[in-house]
C-alpha cells in the first residue's frame, strides 16, 4: 500500500523541518511505501529552499513549486492532483493539526465502513472575536448555501484513492475547498480533534467574509431566491399601502403630503436596487471566471526523486479529472 500526505507551504520555514520529521514517523508505522507532497504556494520567506535540502536528503519528498501564490485551496488540490498514493493524508504544515492524527485516522479508516475520515474542532481556538467570526461565518454558509459543510472542519483528512479521483473531477476555478469535500460524496466520518495555537491565524475578518460570500455565489442559488422572495414580498406591501392611502383619502379627505415619505421610499427601494444588482453582478463575474477556463494553479517545477521533474508545467483539466502535465523539459534535480 502506497501512502501520500499532502500539505502546502506558505510562510512555513519555522515548522517544515519537525513537520516533515513527525508526519514521516507516523507514516512509517503504517507503511513502507511512503511519498510526501510539498506545495510551496509562492512563500515568500525560505520554505521553498528548506524544502529543497529536505528534498536531496530524503527521496520520498516530492516538492511542487506554484509559479506564484494562488491560495490555500487550490494548492491543496494541486497537491492531490500529484498524489499517487492508495491513501492520501491531507494537512497542513503549521502543525497546528497534529501530524500524528494520520495515526488515528487509519486506524477508523481501516475499520471498511468509509471511504474518509475527517478532522473536526470540539471547541473551536483562538480569542472570542476569531471563535464569533468563524461560528459566523458556518451559520451564513449553511443558512444561505444549497450544501451545507460541517462545522468546525479542519483540513486535516484521510482519503482513498477512489475519493480523492472523485474529488479531482471537480473542474471549479472558483472554489471553496470545504465545499467540494462534501460534493464529492462517499462515506465520510468526522472524529474530534484539537487544533493548537501555534501560530496566528492568516484568515482575517475580511478574508472569511470574502470566503463566504465566494461560497454562497459559486455554489449556491439559495441567495437568489431570497432576493426573489424578498422582491414580492415588497412588491405585496406596497400594493397594500397603496390601497391604504387611497381608502383613507376617499374615506376620510386625508391625504399624503410633505418629503418625508417619498424620500424614504427612494432610499429604501434604491438601496434593494443596488443590493440585487449587487448580487446578481457577483453571480455574473463568477460565471465570467468559469467560463474563462483558466488553469486554477500553474506549476513552476516538480522536485521528484528517480524521475524527470516538470519546469513551466501547467495543471490542466484531463479526462475523468485526472491532472496531466504539460511540459517540455526540465534538469533531474
Amino acid at each position: 500500500m502506497r501512502l501520500s500526505i499532502v500539505t502546502t507551504l506558505y510562510r512555513s520555514a519555522p515548522t517544515i523541518n519537525e513537520f516533515c520529521r513527525r508526519a514521516l514517523l507516523t507514516a512509517e508505522s503504517i507503511s513502507h511505501d511512503i511519498e510526501l507532497i510539498m506545495v510551496n504556494d509562492g512563500s515568500p520567506d525560505e520554505s521553498l529552499a528548506l524544502a529543497l535540502d529536505l528534498h536531496r536528503a530524503d527521496p520520498r519528498l516530492v516538492v511542487v513549486d506554484l509559479a506564484r501564490n494562488f491560495g490555500h485551496h487550490r494548492a491543496l488540490m494541486t497537491g492531490l492532483a500529484h498524489a499517487t498514493g492508495d491513501l492520501v493524508f491531507l494537512i497542513d504544515s503549521d502543525l497546528e493539526e497534529e501530524p500524528e492524527l494520520l495515526g488515528r485516522f487509519h486506524e477508523r479508516l481501516a475499520q471498511g465502513d468509509c471511504d474518509v475520515v475527517y478532522g473536526v474542532q470540539q471547541v473551536r481556538r483562538g480569542h472570542w472575536f476569531e471563535r464569533a467570526t468563524g461560528e459566523a461565518f458556518f451559520w451564513l454558509v449553511n443558512a444561505m448555501s444549497d450544501q451545507p459543510i460541517p462545522r468546525n472542519v479542519v483540513i486535516a483528512r484521510l482519503m482513498t484513492r477512489d475519493y480523492v479521483r472523485a474529488l479531482l473531477q471537480h473542474q471549479e476555478r472558483e472554489f471553496l475547498i470545504g465545499n467540494l469535500f462534501q460534493l464529492a460524496g462517499f462515506r465520510q466520518v468526522g472524529l474530534p480533534v484539537r487544533k493548537l495555537s501555534t501560530s496566528p491565524t492568516t484568515y482575517s475578518l475580511g478574508m472569511r467574509l470574502a470566503m463566504a460570500v465566494k461560497h454562497l455565489t459559486t455554489t449556491s442559488i439559495r441567495l437568489l431566491y431570497v432576493v426573489l422572495y424578498g422582491g414580492i414580498g415588497i412588491f405585496v406591501l406596497s400594493l397594500f399601502a397603496i390601497l391604504y392611502y387611497l381608502i383613507r383619502y376617499f374615506h376620510s379627505g386625508i391625504g399624503v403630503d410633505g418629503f418625508t415619505s417619498l424620500i424614504i421610499s427612494i432610499w429604501f427601494f434604491g438601496g434593494l436596487s443596488t443590493l440585487t444588482l449587487g448580487i446578481i453582478g457577483i453571480y455574473v463575474a463568477d460565471i465570467l471566471m468559469e467560463t474563462k477556463r483558466r488553469p486554477y494553479a500553474l506549476v513552476r517545477q516538480v522536485h521528484r526523486s528517480g524521475t524527470v521533474p516538470t519546469s513551466a508545467a501547467k495543471i490542466v483539466d484531463g479526462p475523468a479529472g485526472e491532472a496531466w502535465i504539460d511540459s517540455n523539459r526540465s534538469n533531474v534535480q
